[in-house]
């Protein structure tokens, strides 16, 4: 039985991520942590979590002897913190974290670089469908002259573009470059309002981020081409559709070393 803890417990998805290890007949939720529901009984938290444990405050409360994992989805200021005490207590980590500080992957890769220490999964979209619409792209990417991003996600979301559309742009520049394209290039010449060509990620790819009440976490990546185009498209209509990533992730652990960035090494693909 793998003992995970959840940073983050009183969030959205912190919360559907203690209900599906409640459910899970392999997995034990031993400890939720957030400020804002320390005190709180897990069986308040979650139907069926144990009534004996309380939600705490800070990773620092936790004992690490009591659990093995800790999964993270909290806020881009406190994940760094909580994956630094997994790496330094010798526990493994997944984390949903986007918008990390600058820096901050380097700084993880050699804290979980010691020997004998367990794995941290740090990807920016669980959906297991948004990975493969990633992959897919990668192939796209050699074979279709242009392409922009639009990523669409609830009005709550806290920082754009999405985690997932910077990582889609990231991996479709290295796919052209690998083969010999270029980096884009925009015709515009004159934004009648600034900032309506969207953002400029890597490979001059525009990124656009849309924020609305009523959805939860879509993408599409539209490619063009003389007389043709080709759009990518991942929809998650409900945040259980991240849940076979998280739960994957974790029963992965312990085949996997250092810190690995994305769910691909997880899936297999």
């Amino acid at each position: 039985m793998t003992r995970v803890a959840v940073h983050g417990a009183s969030g959205h998805m912190g919360r559907t991520v203690c209900r599906v290890l409640v459910d899970a007949p392999d997995l034990e939720l031993v400890a939720a942590v957030d400020p804002a529901g320390a005190g709180t009984a897990l069986s308040a938290l979650v139907a069926g979590g144990d009534p004996s444990r309380a939600v705490v405050g800070s990773v620092e409360d936790l004992d690490p002897e009591e659990l093995d994992v800790l999964v993270d989805f909290s806020r881009a200021d406190a994940a760094f913190g909580a994956l630094s005490w997994c790496a330094s207590n010798g526990r493994g980590a997944v984390s949903g974290t986007t918008g990390l500080p600058a820096g901050s992957l380097d700084a993880l890769r050699e804290a979980f670089a010691r020997p004998g220490l367990p794995a941290c999964v740090l990807a920016a979209n669980f959906s297991i469908s948004a990975v493969l619409a990633m992959r897919l792209a990668e192939i796209a990417a050699a074979h279709l002259d242009a392409v922009e991003i639009v990523e669409l996600h609830h009005a709550g979301k806290r920082d754009a573009p999405s985690g997932t559309a910077v990582e889609t742009a990231r991996r479709i520049a290295a796919a052209r470059a690998s083969c010999g394209a270029p980096p884009m290039e925009d015709p515009t010449v004159h934004e009648v309002l600034p900032g309506s060509r969207g953002a400029v990620a890597d490979g001059g790819i525009r990124v656009h981020a849309v924020r609305l009440p009523g959805l939860v976490a879509h993408e599409e990546i539209l490619f063009g081409a003389p007389g043709q185009s080709l759009t990518i498209r991942q929809d998650s209509y409900d945040r259980t559709s991240f849940m076979p990533g998280v739960l994957a992730a974790v029963r992965a652990l312990p085949r996997l070393t250092g810190l690995v960035v994305g769910l691909e090494a997880v899936l297999g693909i």
